[in-house]
């Protein structure tokens, strides 16, 4: 840890010169380094002292301003101020204007502290700013909904973000568990299966416009399917019985044959249709043949 950083040990944190500079107003972006608020040990206005608790005068100690004064023209760092929001960020300003925002970790890491030059760590600190841009980005976008790995990658080169920062707050937020496919699939799985009614072959292929691998859907449906004991056929009768009622008035032979259609192409499996069709009187006839065939292949072709 640098010099000038906090520190928190127990309940009593031990002042530093970071939390003085935070705590007695460090300058605001855009503000004049001689106008930062004065602490109780800062420097007074130039030609005057201050006075402590027994009157008496103390003496001027050096301000911002007088550290950028002495090291000519050179830019410095003239405060770390926490922001407004989100919490735990910290902008970091470089002869009084905001240079970057970084977490408390980042700052600690390259010894930002106030006074120094900021020569020679500009990358460093525009590398920090930009990984915490992608990341705080992806946070907001996981509190709105959840996410699977790539389809947030996408989400966020689409907006703009350069694929290594999105790489490094990907693995980040998978490190502190915040992103995990695994149980995003499930959850996903589960509200399509058991809410949503749909097939296991139409789960399937959203998890796969997700960025789902294969292998991860497929465990995911097995343990959904097994652990809410769901019933497929009871689902795809379901699933025709409500679809029945919007072809009545129609021929039985259109009927059947848009019944049989609708079913395949919501994904479900041809054995479950042709037998929830014959229970409830809407098998395909003998005309039909070519029907279910064109029925089957669009649900072959719709698989992942």
């Amino acid at each position: 840890m640098g010099p000038g950083i906090p520190t928190v040990t127990g309940n009593a944190p031990r002042p530093s010169s970071f939390a003085r500079a935070t705590s007695a107003g460090a300058v605001r972006p855009g503000a004049n380094p001689a106008d930062a608020s004065l602490g109780p040990n800062s420097a007074a206005p130039a030609g005057q002292g201050s006075r402590g608790g027994s009157g008496r005068l103390l003496r001027p100690i050096a301000t911002v301003a007088e550290h950028h004064h002495t090291r000519g023209c050179m830019s410095v760092i003239t405060g770390i101020v926490p922001t407004a929001r989100p919490a735990g960020r910290f902008a970091v300003l470089v002869d009084g204007r905001e240079m970057a925002v970084l977490t408390l970790e980042a700052i600690e890491r390259l010894h930002l502290v106030v006074g120094r030059a900021a020569a020679g760590l500009e990358e460093q600190i525009a590398l920090e700013a930009k990984r915490l841009q992608a990341y705080d980005r992806a946070v907001n976008m996981l509190a709105f909904r959840a996410r699977s790995s790539n389809e947030l990658a996408r989400t966020l080169k689409r907006k703009g973000e350069e694929k290594p920062h999105v790489d490094w707050a990907i693995a980040r937020l998978q490190e502190q568990g915040l992103l995990d496919d695994a149980a995003f699939a499930r959850s996903f799985a589960r509200t399509k299966v058991v809410d949503g009614k749909q097939s296991r072959r139409r789960v399937q292929q959203d998890l796969a416009r997700k960025g789902v691998s294969r292998s991860l859907s497929e465990e995911a449906i097995d343990t959904v399917f097994e652990e809410e004991a769901v019933d497929q056929r009871a689902i795809v009768e379901e699933a025709a019985r409500k679809k029945l009622r919007s072809l009545a008035g129609l021929d039985p032979v259109v009927q059947r044959r848009r019944l049989f259609g609708f079913l395949a192409r919501r994904g479900y499996e041809l054995d479950d249709i042709r037998s929830v069709c014959s229970a409830i009187g809407s098998s395909p006839g003998p005309d039909q043949g070519s029907d279910e065939s064109a029925a089957h292949e669009d649900a072959e072709g719709a698989d992942v």
